[in-house]
């Protein structure tokens, strides 16, 4: 399911808007060391555009045919700014950064097209990395409640695609290669960032799941036979078509709880949102210290 229409609309007028009453564009040129880095924040990650220097903002309604956000603690707007050139500091302009608050899902009725529209704008304003972050469900033993993950590799289990339908080729090829859906320098990078910042960073594999019921023991036995060491209800779409673009990406999960098939308890939306804020400070460190190392 491809837009391209619907996408030039909506970014031309998150442009317009981003630039108006600015006497220098509010993005800069997309080429060279200063292309915008695109951050998609996921459920309660959305206090890191707290952290920006000069940020304007633009809500989802504000821009046409862009789909809406209905879960609690997604924003629901596009945020431009930069983060300081040193993390904690305030010396040099830093990177420009081009932030998603919250995205909409599947489960909300959502096609792929519309779950994928803000990574393909984020594209149209000229991003070439991007960096996806969500909260999910541990299914690694040996991994922890209130950790971050940094993705190595997913797996697409919610039964669609956002590639099809006509392709775009202006976009990328018919049949776009998926051996590496996350950077490896990236990771490297990641990992070697937050090994400096005393952050403990696990790596594995994420599954993304349609949605909107939580897992069943069963299921969580079966992901977790299939490789899969976290499990959420987003992401691997909008990993699909960032790579259909050509863009870099990195994947970092905040853990919020911890599935164990034979002692499985309740979670609610409130404890996942409380646990994602918690974990999402030191992932907000983390990732203003990686944007301005990019």
């Amino acid at each position: 399911m491809q837009n391209p229409q619907e996408v030039q609309r909506a970014a031309a007028e998150l442009t317009k808007r981003l630039s108006a009453g600015l006497s220098a564009p509010a993005l800069p040129a997309p080429s060279g060391a200063d292309e915008p880095v695109g951050i998609v924040l996921g459920t309660g990650l959305s206090g890191l555009a707290d952290k920006m220097a000069d940020a304007r903002a633009v809500p989802y309604d504000a821009l046409p045919g862009f789909p809406p956000s209905s879960v609690a603690s997604h924003s629901g707007a596009f945020l431009c700014g930069r983060f300081p050139a040193r993390c904690g500091e305030d010396e040099g302009l830093g990177r420009a950064v081009i932030i998603q608050q919250g995205r909409c899902h599947l489960y909300e009725g959502r096609s792929p097209a519309e779950v994928c529209m803000g990574v393909r704008v984020m594209a149209g304003l000229g991003v070439r990395t991007l960096i996806v972050t969500n909260a999910a469900g541990a299914l690694n033993p040996n991994f922890d409640a209130g950790s971050i993950m940094c993705m190595t590799d997913m797996i697409n289990h919610t039964g669609v695609s956002p590639l099809t339908g006509l392709n775009c080729d202006a976009w990328g090829p018919r049949f776009p290669d998926m051996s590496e859906p996350f950077d490896p320098q990236l990771r490297d990078l990641a990992v070697e960032t937050a090994c400096k910042m005393g952050i403990r960073l696990e790596r594995g594999v994420y599954i993304g799941v349609h949605g909107p019921e939580m897992e069943t023991p069963a299921e969580t036995r079966l992901y977790r036979q299939w490789g899969a060491d976290a499990v959420g209800m987003s992401t691997v779409l909008e990993v699909i078509a960032a790579r259909h673009l050509g863009l870099r990406v990195l994947g970092l999960s905040c853990l919020t709880n911890k599935n164990r098939p034979d002692c499985m308890a309740p979670v609610s939306l409130e404890e996942v949102i409380a646990a994602a804020q918690t974990t999402g400070r030191q992932l907000g460190r983390l990732i203003r210290a990686l944007v301005t190392k990019l």
